[in-house]
């Protein structure tokens, strides 16, 4: 597993696909760094790249304000099938079927729904497109339920209607933007199927 960044607060990684977030993640930084790591966001096991991890509870706190606060940035590659609009700002009502860990898009708010919204641009077009994703809120599988919901499921995503035979679906974690002990903290990362632009993979600035 790569490791981008680590100190005695924080450490930032690149999560493979196939690996746990709220355990297996955890379990391989400590073999590889020793301590003890908290999980404060969490990517499906189907789904690679990156997240932040705490090393402390202090830590663990002043990461989980900023996502609570909307301070912390989580941005998005896909693969989509079909060619969305160049641009959007989607929002819609979701709801889980624990029993199928399933999410659905309704009309009406109700007990158990909730409002998700996110900001995509559309980088490719083709019979499948590559678009980046501003996730405003985090709710279950919203990327792939909000493009699924409008005819354009992505790659691999054979939950939410794709018919190939890719084996997981084309979602990647590529950047995450947040405050933390007086830094700016960005980190950038893309799979191989979306290096259309080198972006730099780590850096911490000064507010």
């Amino acid at each position: 597993m790569e490791i981008l960044y680590s100190d005695e607060h924080i450490a930032v990684c690149v999560k493979p696909v196939g690996l746990d977030s709220q355990q297996g993640v955890p379990d391989a930084l400590t073999e590889a760094l020793g301590g003890t790591f908290f999980p404060v966001h969490r990517l499906d096991q189907n789904v690679g790249g990156l997240m932040v991890f705490a090393r402390s509870k202090s830590a663990a706190a002043a990461l989980s304000r900023a996502v609570q606060e909307g301070t912390m940035v989580k941005e998005y590659v896909a693969m989509v099938h079909g060619a969305p609009p160049a641009q959007g700002d989607w929002e819609d009502l979701l709801w889980k079927d624990s029993r199928q860990n399933k999410v659905y898009v309704v009309k009406r708010m109700r007990g158990g729904v909730k409002k998700a919204r996110l900001e995509f641009r559309r980088l490719t077009q083709g019979e499948t497109s590559l678009v980046r994703v501003r996730l405003h809120t985090g709710r279950s599988h919203q990327i792939r339920v909000q493009f699924s919901s409008r005819g354009y499921p992505l790659v691999g995503d054979h939950k939410y209607g794709a018919r190939d035979s890719s084996p997981a679906p084309m979602l990647y974690s590529c950047c995450l933007r947040f405050p933390f002990r007086g830094k700016a903290m960005c980190f950038s990362h893309l799979p191989p199927w979306a290096q259309l632009t080198q972006e730099p993979n780590a850096s911490a600035t000064s507010l």
